[in-house]
């Protein structure tokens, strides 16, 4: 009992170190991908040239880079999203999330400081639908807040990642009562 409780065990811990090794290897977030981009400092990206008229936006979610842009006026969401390089991709160990069952939701918040309150567009659609006809006209204007959520469905690794602690709390609990008695 106490051998294969061991074996057990050992899968267990090799399965939960080698799925946190293989996500740190290809998981997101790397530094690489703003090289193209003139940053001002830490989260802030110019993509207007200087002494074009611009308009300053943020951008947040899940991109592959997010922050805050200074763009030329009149730009449009597709194209803000561009130059954010896009919705972030999801690694989930050495497989690739396909986009087929990828759901994107965008949102643009705007302050009216007139009224002093708060107006949110919402867009929700599947990767692989066009993208909403009122994306493309929608006129971004300064200090928008535009958010991007990535949803997809769980993936054999979300449940293997969210059974294997207890998995393993159980293994130890059954090692350490076998060597006990």
């Amino acid at each position: 009992m106490a051998k294969l409780a061991g074996i057990f065990f050992g899968g267990v811990l090799l399965l939960m170190v080698f799925s946190n090794i293989s996500y740190a290897q290809y998981g997101q977030g790397t530094q690489l991908g703003y090289s193209q981009m003139f940053r001002l400092g830490v989260g802030m990206i110019r993509i207007a040239e200087p002494g074009e008229l611009a308009d300053t936006l943020n951008l947040w979610g899940d991109v592959n880079a997010p922050g805050r842009y200074l763009v030329p006026r009149g730009t449009k969401v597709p194209e803000l999203l561009s130059f954010a390089q896009g919705p972030s991709r999801m690694m989930t160990g050495s497989t690739e999330q396909g986009w087929s069952d990828v759901r994107l939701e965008v949102n643009i918040a705007r302050f009216d400081r007139k009224e002093k309150r708060e107006t949110v567009k919402s867009y929700k659609f599947y990767y692989y639908e066009p993208l909403p006809s009122e994306l493309y006209s929608y006129k971004l204007l300064n200090e928008d807040v535009v958010s991007v959520q990535v949803r997809r469905s769980a993936v054999l690794a979300d449940y293997v990642n969210f059974l294997a602690p207890a998995i393993s709390a159980i293994a130890t609990a059954i090692l350490a009562y076998a060597s006990l008695k």
